[in-house]
């Protein structure tokens, strides 16, 4: 009975990042709203995700990860929705032509709306506040007033991501992904890039085989895998009284499910084996992706696998490393070799963004490009070595025309930044730099491909 998983069992754990709420019964009485409220997501959408993790675990796809640091209610709009889905688009495109597999797409959005801090308080001078703990929780304004948690914004939260999807579910299926508009894709500030002629080429490639499978009697109208497209959800499962109200019992399955995202995962800063959003996350059935930085130690990440996936079920655990292209090449072939001893084969991932942020002589947080295509390069150079396939990347970028990030092919410098410094928390790529990491991304799966033996090919969703 020790070990006998609720929804709410995690509150008899310590609970990490967990904001400070004044307003105990307004916390309440937020809570109890969403738990009435309809879900977000569908508990045979997540576990068709998690077949896709599967093959991506078994080297028969690649995993694209990617969206805002933390999403903002001031920046929600269809333009912004559209713009960021267009990028997504492009970027899976390049990479499905270069791997010649599936490209499962999943997106950092409609629901990545808290964000974990190094510190409890923010002093600016000399006045000390709460952190900003993202929309869901307070204000980024540093007044008193505006960083004083406020529990309405859970449903406000809740509202903007039923929007959201309600609108990415509709450029997936309504049209909008027909692959016969590749050309349409292209952003207005990208058209004059030197990515621009290269994803050109690539589309130029699609029409040519469209107009070969219609000349032969072959049409996207009667084929949906052409017209259309699975994009999934995915956040941070930061806001354990949320995620808790989200959470829903699933009638054909009689499994509980997290229903406020497709795929959720669980931070560096809050992975502790006894701690609070390890005992969430281990009940529900979502896929499940786990953060790890310089400090884990290959006992301690298996010990978590244990925990989270007893059964070593394919697709169900994603380990998204994320240590800094300095650190990368020393850290992370223990953690690979621990697994593969266990006979563990979870999805490994790359998330170059967390451990290439620098702060500049100006006072911005930025990312060199040249260090997060770094960390990929080494990413995948590792996993080659060490016999394990490199499954997929996590990326922080938007579809805007900001610069947050340093360097690619337009060569944003530090002077630069404060230009369309536009983030709310930790800086993005914009749409430029994240099709120019996907062409990168692209040659080095044509490389991992062409390493691997012989594999039955498997059509995209």
């Amino acid at each position: 009975m020790a070990n006998r998983w609720t929804p709410d069992s995690w509150r008899a754990k310590p609970v990490a990042q967990a904001p400070v709420y004044k307003d105990k019964a307004g916390l309440a009485e937020a809570e109890r709203q969403l738990a009435g409220y309809p879900p977000l997501v569908f508990a045979g959408e997540a576990r068709k995700l998690k077949r896709a993790l599967g093959l991506a675990a078994a080297g028969e796809a690649f995993l694209l990860q990617g969206g805002d640091c933390a999403e903002s209610f001031g920046e929600h709009s269809a333009d912004n929705i559209r713009d960021f889905f267009r990028v997504f688009l492009q970027m899976a495109v390049v990479m499905t032509f270069a791997a010649a597999s599936p490209i499962v797409k999943v997106g950092r959005v409609a629901g990545q709306f808290a964000k974990p801090r190094s510190s409890d308080v923010e002093t600016i001078d000399g006045v000390s506040l709460p952190a900003y703990r993202g929309d869901i929780v307070n204000d980024i304004e540093f007044t008193a007033e505006a960083r004083e948690p406020d529990p309405r914004r859970q449903l406000e939260a809740y509202r903007q991501s039923a929007a959201t999807l309600n609108l990415l579910r509709a450029f997936a299926t309504g049209g909008y992904a027909n692959l016969e508009n590749a050309h349409r894709w292209m952003l207005g500030f990208v058209k004059d890039s030197p990515q621009s002629e290269r994803y050109q080429e690539v589309a130029d490639r699609i029409t040519e085989t469209l107009g070969f499978m219609r000349a032969i009697g072959l049409d996207a109208e009667a084929h949906p895998e052409l017209r259309a497209t699975d994009f999934y959800t995915s956040h941070e499962a930061l806001l354990l009284g949320y995620e808790q109200a989200m959470t829903r019992l699933d009638s054909t399955s009689g499994d509980y499910y997290a229903t406020s995202g497709h795929m959720i995962w669980i931070g560096d800063r809050t992975r502790q084996p006894g701690g609070a959003h390890v005992e969430y996350c281990r009940g529900v059935r979502n896929p499940i992706g786990l953060k790890c930085g310089p400090s884990l130690q290959a006992d301690e990440l298996v010990r978590l696998i244990d925990i989270l996936d007893p059964d070593a079920e394919p697709g169900r655990l994603t380990l998204i490393c994320r240590f800094g292209a300095d650190r990368i090449e020393a850290a992370l072939p223990a953690l690979l070799r621990a697994v593969r001893r266990e006979g563990r084969k979870p999805l490994w991932v790359c998330d170059p963004m967390h451990g290439n942020t620098i702060k500049t002589s100006t006072g911005y947080k930025t990312r060199p490009t040249e260090r997060i295509a770094q960390e990929i390069r080494s990413f995948f150079a590792v996993c080659r070595g060490e016999g394990v396939y490199a499954g997929g990347v996590h990326l922080e970028m938007t579809g805007k025309n900001v610069t947050e990030c340093t360097g690619g092919a337009r060569a944003i410098s530090e002077t630069d930044l404060h230009d369309r410094y536009h983030t709310y928390c930790d800086p993005r790529l914009n749409a430029e730099q994240a099709i120019e990491v996907a062409f990168m991304i692209a040659d080095l799966l044509k490389a991992q491909r062409r390493a691997l033996p012989e594999r039955p090919i498997r059509a995209a969703e």
